[in-house]
């Protein structure tokens, strides 16, 4: 048996073949499960899924932390790589998936300056993006906790601040070119920066964001739109990934 399993180990994790998704359909958890997806259609690449719920903290337990000492959704697990191999945060299992498996990099790029501009964006959502919209998210459910109310208006605002950055990007208002995607030349291509970034942006309401504060960003939710079309981030966000297994 691999050092990273155990007898503790849900017997669909430690005897899974292959890529391993360890998920719940949160907008992280999305993410991973909507480039396998898209992985699916373009290449026809395969793995197997172990959905949990984290509000039971499964993820906190041994068998889980063996996996990713971090606790969190979603783990990578590539069963066919000595180890295995794991890999979680969702920009690296990206990341890793497009080096894997998209072999002609249909949502990578050759250029290394394209390349650099997707891991700009790539990364500027996981650290900028992310954390305040999750906050956001986060410190609305939080009414009565002391300083609750401070720290909602200042994760909108920065959460709004960074939609901003979004829709300067996309709008191309210093280069007088409106662009379709994130990375690439021209309109850009559709890529890992847009699945980093998306699963996140598309709950803005959810996130108690208003329509009148969104008209700000036409762009940015026609983006959204657009992404939204594709049958394989449908199937990423869809009924395959709810409920639980483990």
């Amino acid at each position: 048996m691999a050092p990273l399993y155990g007898d503790d180990t849900p017997a669909e994790v430690k005897n899974a073949k292959g890529l391993h998704l360890i998920t719940e359909s949160t907008p992280n958890g999305q993410k991973v499960q909507i480039f396998l997806e898209e992985l699916a259609d373009a290449h026809g690449t395969k793995w197997t899924t172990s959905k949990i719920d984290i509000g039971t903290n499964i993820q906190k337990e041994d068998w889980f932390l063996r996996l990713d000492p971090n606790g969190r959704i979603p783990i990578l697990v590539d069963n066919t790589k000595p180890g295995p191999f794991t890999v979680h945060e969702t920009s690296a299992e990206l990341l890793y998936l497009e080096k894997e498996y998209d072999v002609d990099n249909t949502f990578g790029f050759k250029d290394d300056l394209e390349r650099s501009e997707a891991l700009q964006w790539l990364f500027f959502w996981h650290g900028s993006g992310a954390p305040y919209q999750g906050n956001t998210h986060y410190f609305q459910k939080q009414k009565d906790v002391e300083g609750a109310k401070m720290a909602v208006e200042r994760f909108r605002k920065e959460t709004l601040r960074v939609y901003g950055v979004l829709e300067i990007r996309l709008s191309g208002k210093y280069t007088g070119e409106p662009r379709e995607y994130l990375a690439g030349k021209g309109k850009g291509k559709y890529s890992v920066a847009d699945i980093g970034t998306w699963p996140w942006v598309k709950i803005w309401k959810r996130s108690k964001f208003t329509e009148e504060e969104m008209k700000d960003f036409p762009h940015l939710l026609k983006w959204v739109d657009r992404i939204a079309a594709r049958p394989a981030v449908q199937r990423g966000i869809g009924e395959k990934y709810q409920g639980t297994t483990i």
